[in-house]
């Protein structure tokens, strides 16, 4: 059994509310899941502030025994210091216009 930690969508349409939950890997998206380890609120409040709780020491257990962060949980355990941050995915050279590139002889 893999175990993933992801989010779970809740809240209404175009107000998303998310839990972080260790999940078996072939569970659906917002089906069963093992344990929650946090929660995620992307909508800012009026100070301008998004909240995310998250139990440092069951996420960091989970990892421990082999649990695989998706791609948006790692994300935001590299933000607040429990993983490393994920490597950029993008290359600040293609960021340039061809014409404004240096050559590489």
């Amino acid at each position: 059994m893999v175990v993933r930690l992801r989010l779970q969508r809740f809240g209404h349409k175009h107000s998303p509310f998310y839990r972080m939950v260790a999940a078996d890997s072939r569970a659906p998206r917002d089906g069963k899941f093992l344990e929650i380890v946090g929660t995620y609120n992307p909508i800012a409040t009026n100070a301008g502030m998004k909240e995310i709780r998250l139990k440092a020491d069951r996420i960091r257990y989970w990892i421990s025994v082999g649990a695989q962060p998706s791609d948006r949980v790692a994300w935001l355990l590299g933000k607040f210091g429990i993983l490393p941050p994920p490597p950029q995915r993008f290359s600040l050279q293609k960021m340039i216009p061809k014409k404004d590139r240096e050559e590489k002889d």
